[in-house]
């Protein structure tokens, strides 16, 4: 494989020139800023800027045209076949979503990957960690398979070459990772291929769970978190979302820097709990706010989040299967004690018997907090709940988050997009998923029927597939968030055929 290499952002490569652009709002979307990429060095561009007297937004946008490529929405010549189903126009769709083997190109921010993949679409131009595994839910019943495995070896290739899988394969986002489906995404991978699957990723698997536990020997009453780890009730080891930096995030730059001001808070705080929220995946949602309604009061970085959690006992168990199909008894059994163990944290740290569901835990403040979110369906997909846990969780699905069109995230209408009235793609899997694990088959297939009526009739109206869906209200689009509504979509195609597939054998 050719040895490649990556650039710094423009942040770091053009900071005067990158504070200006987004000062004066040249750009309608402040990620456009990050993906610039230059036609010349980038000293001549520095000094060229330091000789540039008129800063208006005219002069500036010529400046950046004259010295820089800037990116463009690859799939927006795309025009959707009224003919078409849903399901076909998906499958034509994963052409235009997919990205050949990246070319080294100097100055980009972008992460250079060995092998073909999916992006998300719209003004995500990039592979995105979570998003992937929904993606590839749908390319393997397109039959996409050789696309799902080199989408995984990329994965591989980044916790090779940094110890973990990025939240994208910017340069931008390498002090974060996002929700760790790799062991699911390698499960998925072995029901193709067969169980050699798990011997050729177990180091990659390993060196991922090193990342998120990292530090975990260091814990004690007097240091309640390290990085992504920290100890909850003096005896439980759980895990957080982080980020390894606590400064405005360059793809929301001038967004960061405005909360920064009218916040009261300390800035690089504040920051630090922006980006933990964006290594959720859930960016933003009231699950991490103090105060439901203000974003300023975000405190993610001290909560345990019950999905978190889910999943790396989920990646301990997978570790354990590894072993054990290399012969590799107590090793296996290692990992085994210890999903048992998360598996007994998960029950008492997250279980409320008054809500009947599970909550996400302030570890700061010692309490469970108070925002009831689709996250309570992990434990079923994971098949960690007791079955009466079960029963009262989808009774909790069925009363309060269940809407004509699907699951919706919490119950706050907060203005965020991982709020009421939205629902999204992979929240309506994982629930579907985990219903049909504890029998709660009728329940299950009506959050199948709805999700997928509104994905018909928006694509019938429109000819796109969104990112996000109004689960509330059918006649609106779901709104909220830093950006508009994006199609594309690479996981609500995905989820749609998996569903699809689910509604026909059930």
């Amino acid at each position: 494989m050719q040895e490649t290499h990556s650039s710094p952002p423009p942040s770091q490569t053009f900071p005067a020139l990158f504070k200006k652009t987004h000062e004066m709002g040249v750009f309608e979307d402040a990620k456009t800023m990050s993906d610039i990429i230059p036609i010349t060095d980038s000293k001549s561009i520095n000094e060229a800027y330091k000789s540039l007297n008129n800063h208006s937004v005219e002069s500036l946008r010529q400046f950046l045209h004259l010295h820089f490529i800037i990116p463009q929405n690859k799939d927006s010549d795309f025009k959707t076949n009224k003919k078409h189903s849903v399901s076909q126009h998906i499958h034509a769709l994963w052409n235009v979503l997919r990205r050949a083997k990246d070319k080294q190109i100097e100055g980009s921010s972008l992460v250079p990957l060995p092998y073909s993949y999916v992006v998300p679409g719209g003004r995500f131009n990039e592979i995105y960690y979570w998003d992937s595994y929904f993606t590839m839910l749908g390319l393997k019943i397109s039959g996409e398979f050789d696309l799902i495995e080199s989408m995984i070896e990329n994965f591989a290739h980044q916790i090779d070459q940094f110890g973990h899988i990025p939240n994208g394969n910017r340069t931008y986002f390498l002090s974060r990772s996002q929700p760790p489906f790799f062991a699911l995404m390698v499960e998925l991978l072995a029901g193709i291929r067969g169980e050699k699957i798990y011997d050729h990723y177990l180091p990659h698997l390993i060196k991922e769970y090193s990342f998120w536990m990292k530090g975990s020997e260091q814990l004690s009453d007097n240091q309640l978190f390290i990085n992504r780890v920290g100890i909850a009730n003096n005896k439980f080891i759980l895990n957080r979302y982080y980020d390894e930096l606590d400064t405005p995030r360059d793809e929301m730059y001038p967004d960061d820097v405005e909360l920064a001001k009218t916040s009261n808070r300390n800035s690089n705080e504040l920051f630090r709990h922006i980006r933990a929220a964006c290594e959720s995946g859930w960016d933003f949602s009231s699950r991490w706010l103090s105060d439901p309604m203000d974003l300023s009061s975000i405190d993610a970085a001290h909560i345990f989040p019950i999905d978190l959690n889910c999943l790396l006992y989920h990646l301990e168990l997978t570790i354990s299967k590894c072993h054990l199909l290399k012969g590799e008894n107590v090793e296996s059994s290692d990992f085994k004690k210890l999903a048992n163990q998360r598996k007994k944290a998960i029950n008492k740290v997250f279980w409320n018997d008054s809500e009947g569901c599970y909550l996400d835990f302030n570890n700061k403040k010692n309490t469970q907090t108070p925002i009831v979110s689709a996250a309570t369906t992990y434990p079923l997909f994971f098949k960690i709940a007791d079955p009466h846990h079960a029963d009262s969780i989808a009774l909790k699905i069925k009363n309060e988050l269940l809407k004509p069109g699907g699951v919706r995230c919490t119950t706050i209408k907060s203005g965020q997009q991982w709020d009421a009235p939205n629902g999204w793609a992979p929240i309506q899997y994982i629930a579907v998923k985990g219903l049909i694990s504890y029998d709660q088959i009728n329940l299950a297939l009506n959050i199948a029927k709805k999700w997928t009526s509104l994905n018909e009739s928006i694509f019938k109206s429109t000819g796109k597939m969104l990112e996000k869906y109004n689960v509330e209200d059918l006649d609106l689009h779901a709104g909220g968030g830093e950006y508009p509504v994006q199609d594309g979509f690479g996981w609500t195609n995905g989820v749609y055929l998996a569903l699809k597939e689910i509604m026909s054998t059930k």
